[in-house]
């Protein structure tokens, strides 16, 4: 079974995990119980290995078709046959209660929707990132799979066939239009005891009760304007993306998909980073889901009382606020088509990130206005974390993009060290907080003139990437959108026409494409190549559209970037962090940053679309 596109999969999960299931009907990627959990099933790392479960027909030729149930995270996968049409419905049940049926559960229903045809299943699991062997039992349940680290259940009323040099079962069935089959698949352990096999009966209950869940969630929004439907998905999606029982939000639930194909760009995102936090909050308050900002954002405030000895914060912590996330090499796997190496764990945890701390300062100021005031214990953790910033900021740090070419005195490290000082004030003033405001003012200013004495280039008419640089950088295009620049201010205009220029030419902007650094003008201690970054085209967009508020010609450019950019979302919706030179997803999928960044872009350029006077 050859590797798929990375974007060919959609996403189910059900706040606690999720699996990627292929047009070609099969889950090749998927954690239990937990995000980052290791792997049961991870084709998408290494075909042969890695494990996965496929339900498709038995003939190799079919059209296939797959989308959501609308408005919800219940997919459709259609397989369409000379002689007849199949459908597999997957979904991971939510709105389910301990005890009941299809709680923590996978369920996976095929069924025959025109003419008659064969169908095979197969249940192939690699425990552990296929590191731990298991054995396999058929009962009258179905079959059990254990480990020494997880036994899993797959339950079904189909008979099955033991497979056992493979590890795994097979069944195959003979569907009339009309009839289907149910399997269903969860961890084994005491939650799950007593619990009846789901039946045809059960699982169309289990089905009714998923779609409303999901109906009920969407209904919450308060967006109505242009390109709802992608902006509906982008939200959905962030909501499989999230930690129910933290608030947490992991980057992607992916991990090792590469920036280029054989490339070693390959990093675990199956984690936290506070830079996620204002994009997140500002991204969920916008489209209305208030419960979700303030779970995160209760998150956000437990790893303020969780500061290093020398004051300051991490930037990346596991789903639960762990601190260790070391990374690890797994030799054993061949990556996906081939691109090594495949590592878990996250070392960037342990880099000096100074932006961070705009981050989460301007989240909480977000957070304060729109959503619900903060408390004087936050208060007191978040004055500390300012202080700190006054204290730190001139140091040199790995910035945004987590180089790993040594510290640089990176602009947007020290913009955003900005934003957290001047956030902390305006939060101050309107709370009527206590602060060191002297201190604080006079740093706030050193920072802004520091940026734009070092941070300027003449020769470019640019701001650059790094102080003594001339390399250009999309992060700069934050400037606006957190009001160090005005939109229309010379400087910032002059960076965007010289962003906009083809990588040819010394720009980043490839079409409508954005990479978020020219690799011929900056080394960033990694070898190989990578895509476009998505999250940068989107800030593109932002920042054209704050511009063209008075400039016809930056809005439409806006509008046009951004259209074409929703035509490489995949089939469904979904985006990977990077498209590549064919229009390929690449790097871990789907990954947060970028439906937070298209909800933002949406929302303003709508906004700014209807108020326009021409």
């Amino acid at each position: 079974m050859a590797q798929q596109p990375i974007e060919d999969y959609g996403l189910i999960g059900n706040m606690h995990t999720v699996a990627l299931v292929g047009r070609n009907g099969s889950i090749d990627w998927m954690c239990l119980p937990h995000f980052d959990s290791p792997s049961i099933f991870a084709s998408l790392l290494d075909e042969h290995k890695g494990g996965h479960f496929k339900i498709a027909p038995v003939a190799e030729k079919s059209t296939r078709r797959q989308m959501y149930f609308p408005e919800t995270n219940v997919l459709i996968t259609r397989f369409l046959l000379g002689d007849g049409v199949v459908e597999v419905i997957d979904y991971m049940p939510v709105g389910v209660k301990l005890g009941e049926p299809g709680f923590r559960q996978l369920v996976r229903r095929v069924e025959a929707i025109r003419g008659s045809v064969p169908v095979r299943m197969e249940c192939f699991p690699a425990f552990n990132y296929a590191r731990d062997r298991h054995k396999v039992e058929l009962n009258e349940r179905g079959a059990t799979f254990r480990s020494d680290s997880l036994d899993i259940e797959l339950n079904t009323t189909v008979p099955l066939e033991l497979k056992h040099d493979r590890g795994g079962v097979t069944a195959m069935l003979e569907l009339r239009q009309g009839e289907s089959a149910v399997f269903t698949l969860r961890p084994l352990d005491a939650r799950h005891r007593g619990e009846p096999v789901i039946n045809d009966e059960i699982e169309r209950r289990l089905f009714q009760t998923t779609v409303d869940y999901w109906h009920r969630w969407v209904s919450k929004s308060t967006y109505a304007g242009r390109w709802r439907e992608m902006v509906y998905r982008s939200a959905l999606t962030l909501k499989l993306l999230t930690f129910e029982p933290t608030g947490a939000l992991v980057a992607a639930p992916t991990c090792s998909l590469p920036e280029a194909i054989g490339g070693p760009r390959n990093w675990d995102y199956r984690y936290t980073w506070l830079r996620d936090a204002a994009f997140s909050i500002y991204g969920l308050l916008r489209v209305g889901f208030t419960a979700e900002a303030g779970a995160f954002m209760r998150w956000i405030e437990q790893r303020c009382h969780e500061r290093h000895p020398d004051g300051g914060l991490q930037i990346v912590y596991g789903i639960r606020g762990e601190h260790g996330l070391r990374e690890e090499i797994l030799p054993h796997l061949e990556g996906y088509k081939g691109s090594r190496p495949v590592r878990i764990g996250n070392a960037a945890h342990e880099q000096l990130q100074l932006d961070i701390y705009g981050e989460l300062m301007d989240s909480v100021y977000l957070y304060n206005k729109y959503g619900e005031p903060i408390s004087w214990d936050f208060w007191v953790e978040l004055r500390a974390l300012v202080n700190w910033v006054c204290d730190n900021w001139q140091r040199k740090d790995e910035g945004i993009w987590e180089t790993r070419g040594g510290a640089q005195d990176f602009v947007y490290s020290k913009l955003m060290c900005w934003v957290a000082v001047d956030r902390g004030l305006r939060l101050a003033q309107k709370r009527s907080f206590p602060c060191d405001w002297g201190k604080w003012i006079r740093c706030r200013d050193e920072i802004y003139m520091d940026v734009m004495r070092n941070g300027w280039s003449d020769k470019r008419q640019s701001f650059v990437q790094h102080y003594g640089s001339q390399a250009l950088d999309a992060s700069n295009l934050i400037m606006p959108l957190v009001f160090f620049m005005a939109p229309n201010d010379p400087r910032m205009l002059k960076t965007l026409d010289a962003l906009c220029k083809d990588p040819l030419d010394g720009g980043l902007l490839s079409d409508s494409l954005v990479y978020r650094y020219n690799l011929r003008e900056f080394s960033d201690g990694l070898a190989g190549g990578e895509g476009t970054f998505n999250m940068c085209t989107f800030w593109l967009v932002e920042a054209l559209t704050r511009a063209g508020r008075g400039d016809a010609t930056r809005l439409n450019h806006a509008r046009l970037i951004f259209e074409k950019m929703l035509s490489y979302a995949n089939h469904v919706g979904l985006y990977a962090e990077e498209i590549g030179s064919h229009g390929e997803a690449l790097g871990n999928f789907p990954q947060a940053f970028t439906h937070l960044s298209l909800i933002s872009a949406a929302y303003n350029l709508d906004r700014t679309l209807g108020d326009r006077k021409w």
